[in-house]
């Protein structure tokens, strides 16, 4: 018997619902024949059937709420044909498989779910129920912290709580964490938690002493709500992070930003430690790895925005009206950068062992800062793209990586990376190479500069840019030849748009 399991939805996605199921109880499944479509607030996701064999169970309907690690049903492995058998204990499958939780001394394995495609391990965060509590079933009992995304593990079943891996601990997905023990004992404060939950659940606010998953914690601390306040859409009552950040803007008026400056020092600590999460400390490894393998140098050139500035105010209102994403800066830059790479191949490669790896298509990772750390998504054949298209793709991958929605496809195998700290107001910088790629540009702020023009002092919206590059690949002339062609392009955009 192979169960069907939910499988992971994503950072800061904690729930989803059943939308349809393909099969129904006694038909004839596939290994990897899509059996059910999951919808989340982000994405909708196909489940497929974990082997060969017949549906034995369906324990979720269509419509259900379901969380990571929830069985959704089973599949009676081989390839027997169908028989009644099977869809006469459909209904009854799902208090089989409740009853040991409600007699005695049955106990369930809580174990790490998949993470996601490469994530091999993550770190256990803060248990919200500590050895010995009774919890209820589904009920949010910790959150498995990776470099890229954070899972939710609920409980599989009511009964009394054993945690195994304390905070901290690194696990890997299969590994048991914990176990759920449906003792006799337990089975009376849970039905009182669950007789309870309806009146709970009938009130548009949560209870003041509902337990917060780690997501929605960090959301209701930075922005100082009151949990008690907030209403609770989940499925068991439960405030979700989309709960918090929906109750951000009614307590924008009230929120007492000013307060936090004129709190006495005496009430701050002097310093504090604080554990790194896994993203940063992906990042620090990777940025020093990149520091210790590469050859890095960075060049500068500066570019009059002149021009571009011009032509995206003359057709920024019917470009957005046409396409129905606003006309930035960005897919000027990834143009001019893909027309660069092409004419000097060896900034578009990478350094295999003691082999050189040509790239001849062009993946352009994209920076983006989010409250978490740096992610660079990539925008995947960024030359088949028009300027619409790199547009709406880089919106895309943006939202998706301040959402906590990028996937690992989406952020692995570009070929070179643009990052802007123009954003943030950044005048000048030497970035750090996204290994292992050969060539990175920065993009700066637009500074109004007197600029020498003809004979002639002008004022012009200047901005520098920066290519650092591994020299064990690119030659100083190079990265010259390739910062000068791109302020070319840049300068006189015509030239980019007309292949020239």
């Amino acid at each position: 018997m192979a169960d069907i399991l939910t499988p992971a939805l994503g950072e800061s996605v904690s729930e989803a619902s059943i939308a349809k199921w393909t099969k129904k109880v006694g038909d004839a499944v596939r290994k990897d024949e899509v059996l059910v479509e999951l919808e989340t607030d982000k994405v909708s996701l196909e489940v497929v059937a974990p082997a060969d064999g017949v549906l034995a169970a369906i324990n979720a309907a269509e419509g259900d709420t379901v969380v990571p690690g929830t069985v959704l049903g089973s599949v009676s492995e081989g390839a027997s044909a169908p028989t009644a058998a099977p869809a006469a204990p459909a209904a009854a499958a799902a208090p089989a498989a409740a009853a040991p939780a409600a007699s005695g001394g049955a106990t369930v394995e809580i174990a790490v779910p998949t993470m996601g495609e490469s994530v091999a391990e993550g770190s256990i965060g803060t248990w919200l129920k500590k050895s010995g509590d009774t919890v209820a079933k589904d009920e949010l009992l910790v959150e498995i912290e990776t470099d890229k995304v954070a899972v939710e593990v609920s409980a599989p079943a009511a009964g009394v709580l054993t945690i195994i891996a304390d905070n901290g601990a690194t696990v890997t997905p299969g590994q048991v964490i914990g176990s759920v023990s449906a003792s006799g004992a337990a089975a009376a404060p849970a039905a009182a938690a669950s007789a309870a939950a309806p009146a709970n659940t009938g009130s548009a606010q949560a209870p003041a002493s509902a337990h917060l998953s780690p997501a929605v914690q960090r959301v209701v601390s930075e922005n100082n709500l009151n949990p008690a306040s907030l209403s609770a859409s989940g499925p068991k009552g439960n405030i979700t992070k989309g709960d918090a950040i929906a109750a951000i803007g009614a307590a924008a008026p009230a929120a007492p930003k000013a307060a936090a400056p004129v709190a006495p020092r005496a009430d701050q600590p002097r310093e504090e430690r604080v554990k790194m999460t896994r993203l940063r400390q992906t990042i620090a490894r990777r940025l020093k790895e990149s520091q210790n393998t590469a050859a890095q140098l960075t060049t500068f050139n500066e570019v009059d925005m002149t021009n571009v500035m011009a032509l995206r105010a003359q057709y920024k209102e019917v470009f957005e009206k046409r396409h129905g994403v606003k006309l930035g800066f960005m897919s000027f830059f990834t143009k001019a950068v893909v027309q660069a790479l092409r004419e000097l191949p060896a900034v578009n490669a990478e350094i295999d062992g003691t082999d050189i790896i040509y790239k001849n298509h062009y993946d352009i990772g994209v920076a983006v800062g989010t409250d978490k750390g740096l992610v660079v998504p990539v925008l995947r054949d960024a030359d088949t793209l028009s300027l619409a298209g790199i547009e709406k793709g880089i919106g895309a991958l943006g939202k998706a990586a301040r959402d906590g929605a990028l996937t690992m496809d989406q952020m692995q195998g570009g070929t070179f990376t643009i990052t802007n700290g123009g954003t943030y107001g950044s005048l000048m910088s030497t970035p750090i190479l996204n290994a292992p790629q050969s060539g990175i540009l920065g993009m700066h702020n637009i500074v109004q500069r007197p600029m020498a023009i003809n004979g002639e002092v002008k004022i012009r919206p200047m901005m520098y840019l920066a290519l650092s590059y591994d020299h064990r690949i690119v030659d100083g002339k190079e990265a010259v030849t390739f910062l000068v062609r791109i302020k070319e392009l840049l300068e006189d955009p015509a030239r980019a748009l007309l292949d020239l």
